[in-house]
């Protein structure tokens, strides 16, 4: 019987931003398996593909995508043919703010390209949460006009937006052999945190580094139905490692 009284239940414990951040991150995660799964299949197959015939993979981003153009390279579990296009003025540590303006410059991807020298059937990932800066859309035409297949990492909600920088530019999805959305909302940045006005923590490296060692571990998988075994490098820090690698060696450091 009720005595007449209100009993109000307790409030329920807010959850952290972290902890709000690193579900979103799971859940960004958990839907390339569903949605994306199609796309990270066929881009599987095109680095399956390159690799069966004696290619190469190279990888290129600018600003903090270049992570991700490092994450395949020189990695323990990953692939030995993996050449990233690395150019230390669309990195961050020499000049943050110079980054931004050479990820704009017409032309720097070509230029790239000609000094990095690459073979028709290889295969090129470009990562790129926007999609839409000159250096990215340039190599990603470039680059088929040579013979490669492209696979774009990018946020198609972004890169279709309203609110993207260029929305009347051509963009990094529409360019490419294949487009892998990481899910990410316009800005990157996903979690709002009470009394602060801006959102903070993106999504876009985390998911990306997921697309890329799901691609690397499907194109394996694939080469070893077919009868190849891939060329995978050995963490150098277990025992035998740096014995396994030497082989590689030249392979590695041809860049």
């Amino acid at each position: 019987m009720s005595d007449g009284t209100t009993h109000l239940l307790p409030p329920e414990p807010k959850v952290s931003a972290g902890r709000r951040y690193l579900r979103t991150a799971i859940d960004l995660i958990a839907r390339l398996q569903l949605g994306e799964w199609p796309q990270l299949e066929r881009a599987a197959a095109l680095v399956a593909d390159a690799l069966a015939a004696g290619g190469t993979v190279h990888t290129f981003g600018s600003g903090h995508s270049h992570m991700l153009a490092e994450e395949a390279f020189y990695r323990a579990g990953g692939l030995v043919h993996v050449r990233p296009i690395l150019f230390e003025g669309l990195m961050l540590h020499t000049s943050a703010p110079l980054s931004t303006l050479l990820e704009r410059l017409p032309g720097l991807a070509t230029a790239l390209l000609d000094d990095h020298s690459v073979t028709h059937g290889d295969a090129l990932i470009i990562a790129s949460n926007s999609g839409s800066n000159a250096v990215i859309t340039e190599m990603a035409v470039r680059a088929r006009e040579r013979g490669l297949r492209t696979i774009a990492i990018t946020s198609l909600g972004h890169a279709k937006s309203e609110a993207s920088r260029e929305q009347a530019g051509r963009r990094l999805h529409e360019l490419v052999d294949v487009a892998i959305d990481n899910g990410g909302v316009v800005g990157d940045a996903a979690i709002d945190v009470e009394s602060v006005p801006m959102r903070v923590a993106p999504t876009s490296t985390v998911v990306g580094a997921a697309i890329v060692n799901a691609i690397v571990a499907e194109a394996v998988e694939r080469l070893a139905r077919r009868g190849i075994v891939a060329d995978v490098l050995t963490s150098s820090n277990v025992a035998g490692g740096d014995a396994q690698n030497e082989r590689f060696r030249e392979a590695v450091m041809r860049r």
